[in-house]
């Protein structure tokens, strides 16, 4: 018998989980096992998953000096992509592998934290992971950095207020600045724990606005569902 599939996620914040990736993963029948970095919980062993999923988190991949554990986090997103592991990032997430594979991660221009459209690029839409997708979607944002694009990747999608919102990378590692997975949990905790971000600007939106606009969850969560599909085809035959 074929033994499952096995995701192991990295989380950095108590109320930052995986969201709608953990209802598609158990309806695929994968394991799920956690590191819990704000905790300081030890990182896993190589062998011991198919997938790496790192998730998002407020503080910048730059806060090695306040943050310890960035560092060996780090180093180890490295080790699973050069080991041919599944790596995908949200937000942080994607900063972070872009940022071992070489690219800075800088303050954007603007804020982005609400629902706001990101628009494919053409040449992504014609990749089999994406090619479900419409042109534009409406996702959630909560970011103030940004990354550069990694050489060699292949850019995903933009939006008004950021210019790089994902990457592909090497067909197993998945950058995205946005936030597929939200579901209305993780967007309730977010507003409890990060409302003090929700300062005037152009591309923020206020916690009523969000909870109204919830339901662009749906089309977002089916989305990331089909590009996990795709991507669990391509790499678990």
């Amino acid at each position: 018998m074929k033994r499952p599939t096995r995701l192991h996620y990295f989380q950095h914040e108590p109320f930052e989980g995986l969201g709608s990736i953990e209802e598609w993963a158990l309806l695929k029948g994968f394991s799920l096992a956690s590191t819990h970095l704000y905790k300081n919980d030890s990182l896993p062993e190589l062998e011991h998953f198919d997938w790496l999923v790192v998730m998002g988190g407020s503080m910048s991949v730059n806060d090695e000096a306040a943050l310890p554990w960035l560092r060996p986090e780090k180093a180890f997103v490295k080790q699973a992509i050069l080991a041919g592991k599944v790596v995908i990032g949200i937000c942080l997430g994607a900063q972070m592998i872009a940022n071992v594979l070489g690219s800075k991660v800088q303050y954007n221009e603007h804020k982005e934290i609400g629902w706001f459209p990101i628009h494919w690029d053409p040449e992504a839409l014609r990749h089999t992971l994406f090619r479900h997708i419409p042109p534009s979607l409406n996702v959630m944002h909560w970011h103030g950095e940004t990354f550069e694009m990694p050489l060699g990747a292949m850019p995903l999608a933009k939006s008004k207020a950021c210019m790089n919102q994902g990457f592909l990378y090497k067909e197993k590692v998945l950058g995205l600045q946005f936030h597929p997975e939200f579901d209305e949990k993780s967007t309730d905790e977010m507003l409890a724990y990060c409302s003090h971000e929700l300062q005037e600007g152009a591309y923020v939106q206020s916690g009523d606005k969000m909870i109204e606009q919830r339901h662009f969850i749906i089309p977002a969560k089916a989305a990331l569902f089909g590009i996990l599909d795709a991507l669990a085809n391509q790499n678990n035959p």
